[in-house]
């Protein structure tokens, strides 16, 4: 009888060992950890951080993981939570684009979480989560959710479980009811990103890591979850409406699909990376923004339908809808030059004179640029001035994207802009030389005693 996926999963899971990544795979995980850590400590003090800290710190764990920024240790599922918003908030942590879009480094703050608890060394580290992110994108390979109304996160759970389990040592029986548990109990609704958005948008994932971790000790302790999860009568596939085909026979050879993932090079959801690069060159031609009569963004339809189609987009009026939103976005680096946490602050987005600006941006589909994706994510960005001239921009690979990867440098640069203004440029430093040096570690406390906030 053919092995069910959460067997194969689970045996994949178990077999993996660091000696099996390649060392464009280990550095890759060092580029995202260092592009994590930069991002939740950037967004540290951003509210729905310091709300999921509040609610953490209340609690103390004996073999808990450290709340980033603090010495403070929770319970490792909360510790998991605690960490992924601050990761996510800002939209700023790298992508992958498939049949359904995911923001693989999610994963690091349950693979954090589960090292530090289960006393892993850097290598046990680097490898759970190049197993994360090897499983998250190969399920987005096999199918989307998100028409069907489920959230992309729902895979999350079961690679957080993955690598949870795989920090923890478990078995490939309890590591498959690690899955199980994660599974029966996991599926998020596609409503977090739909309409007016909320702290939600950006809690969802660490929501499915703090599930994925909790999975994980669930099973350790001996705790059996229902089967078969995927291909059951009320199973997974049955339950969302989707097939995932073979997608357990592609976890034979060592992971890689970290390669194919890309990093941000502005704070803003993904599909836009591109319009906003088009937009500041633009904006360097027009010189009199005052000229500017119209403009239009030819989109695929992933953009579109994501981040380009309702009214809310228009006149956003919470920093989730406006970093979900390709006109305000294209616009607003139109306008200052610039896409930084600014331009997400209410006094900008809630500006009378930008959402007037606004009534003069429209997102068309285009069919060439809907076949490239999700090889390309493409934007083409036209600006018609008072003149009757129109000028025009289309960029197809934004910078950060897989085929235009960033150089370290421009990984540490972003690090650097996010953390020296918190820690400095000799603690912001310090972490960077502690990551790159984290297939040489005993555990991950150093790195986390690097991460405390100043008083």
């Amino acid at each position: 009888m053919k092995k069910t996926l959460a067997h194969q999963l689970a045996d994949y899971a178990c077999a993996l060992r660091f000696e099996d990544l390649s060392n464009k795979v280990v550095h890759e995980v060092k580029r995202r950890v260092i592009d994590s850590l930069g991002v939740a400590l950037g967004a540290w003090k951003e509210e729905p951080c310091a709300i999921a800290r509040k609610v953490a710190l209340d609690f103390s764990a004996k073999h808990g993981s450290t709340i980033i920024g603090t010495t403070h240790k929770a319970s490792p599922d909360w510790a998991a939570f605690a960490n992924g918003c601050a990761i996510r908030y800002f939209d700023y942590n790298d992508t992958y684009l498939s049949k359904e879009p995911a923001h693989p480094s999610d994963n690091i703050s349950a693979a954090l979480a589960a090292a530090e608890s289960a006393g892993a060394n850097g290598r046990e580290l680097i490898t759970a989560i190049a197993l994360a992110y090897e499983v998250q994108c190969r399920l987005c390979d096999a199918a989307s959710i998100r028409a069907r109304g489920w959230d992309h996160v729902t895979y999350g759970a079961f690679s957080t479980a993955l690598a949870s389990a795989r920090l923890m040592k478990l078995d490939p029986a309890k590591t498959r009811h690690a899955v199980n548990i994660a599974g029966v109990a996991g599926a998020a609704m596609r409503q977090a990103r739909a309409g007016e958005l909320s702290h939600w948008k950006g809690v969802a994932f660490a929501n499915a890591a703090r599930h994925g971790v909790y999975s994980a000790l669930l099973a350790r302790a001996g705790m059996t979850g229902p089967a078969p999860i995927f291909e059951g009568q009320m199973g997974f596939e049955k339950q969302l409406g989707v097939s995932l085909g073979d997608v357990g026979e592609k976890f034979k050879g060592a992971p890689e699909m970290i390669l194919k993932t890309s990093i941000k090079f502005w704070p803003a959801e993904y599909h836009s990376q591109s319009a906003i690069e088009a937009a500041l060159f633009l904006r360097s031609q027009i010189g009199d923004l005052s000229q500017i009569k119209r403009v239009v963004i030819e989109s695929h339809d992933a953009a579109v339908d994501i981040i380009g189609s309702e009214p809310e987009k228009w006149k956003p009026k919470t920093r989730e809808t406006a970093d979900h939103s390709l006109p305000y976005i294209t616009a607003i680096a139109l306008i200052d030059g610039e896409i930084t946490d600014r331009q997400f602050e209410p006094r900008r987005f809630k500006d009378p004179e930008v959402w007037k600006f606004l009534e003069n941006v429209r997102v068309e589909r285009n069919a060439e640029l809907s076949a490239m994706y999700p090889d390309a994510v493409a934007n083409i960005v036209h600006v018609d001035l008072a003149d009757s001239r129109r000028v025009t921009r289309r960029v197809d690979y934004p910078l950060g994207h897989a085929k235009n990867p960033l150089k370290d440098s421009e990984v540490e640069g972003k690090f650097n802009a996010l953390v020296e203004p918190i820690l400095g440029q000799e603690r912001g430093k310090k972490i960077i030389e502690i990551i790159w040096k984290l297939d040489e570690a005993e555990s991950v406390d150093e790195l986390l005693r690097a991460c405390v906030m100043k008083e």
